[in-house]
């Protein structure tokens, strides 16, 4: 009976390491390394938005390049600022090319579901209005024009994550395998103290 259960106990661990393993290596493959660290925040943005374009490590100046902005030089171990441009294609995905000592790195930016330009739902119709008589006061009016929001919240991350490493699956990875081999060895104990 007890080899029963340590099988099984067993195929659960080897099951659960299994099913974080492709991941691991998953992102490994997707996010290839440069000697140097990149950002574009926030990573989601409505067109004629500024980013920050940031870049660590880097020994030189630096230049990002994509087709929603110009070309921009970012100084060593610092950021600059870029604005979108206004006729970016609304949820759409850019690629950002991040460029120092001729190692290339990119990350993506997405532009904001919607209009780029807010559509008004009712526009002011002028009407005539008769000729005051001289005793009569006349008080000022106005008119506005009511902007219908293109969508719901456009929520996320924006742009506090940057993505995960080899490292830190790997790491999360051996935490899972240690809770589930303890797991293990405190059923197996209670249930030793428990045959008679």
């Amino acid at each position: 009976m007890r080899a029963i259960r340590a099988a099984s106990a067993a195929l659960l661990g080897a099951a659960a390491l299994a099913l974080t393993t492709p991941a691991v290596a998953m992102a490994t493959a997707a996010a290839p390394v440069t000697p140097f660290g990149f950002a574009v925040t926030p990573s989601v943005i409505a067109a004629g938005g500024q980013v920050t374009l940031t870049v660590t490590g880097c020994s030189s100046t630096a230049t990002a390049t994509s087709g929603v902005f110009d070309d921009t030089v970012i100084p060593s171990g610092g950021s600059a600022r870029a604005s979108i441009f206004w006729d970016a294609k609304p949820g759409a995905m850019y690629e950002v090319t991040f460029t120092c000592n001729g190692e290339e790195g990119t990350t993506d930016l997405t532009i904001a579901g919607g209009t780029p330009a807010p559509t008004p739902t009712r526009t002011a119709t002028p009407t005539p209005t008769p000729p005051a008589s001289p005793a009569a006061t006349r008080t000022p009016t106005s008119s506005s024009t009511a902007i219908a929001p293109p969508g719901g919240v456009k929520g996320g991350l924006g742009g506090s994550f940057i993505g995960m490493n080899g490292t830190e699956l790997a790491v999360g990875t051996g935490l899972v395998a240690a809770a589930a081999l303890g797991t293990v060895l405190v059923v197996r104990r209670r249930s030793a103290n428990r045959q008679h």
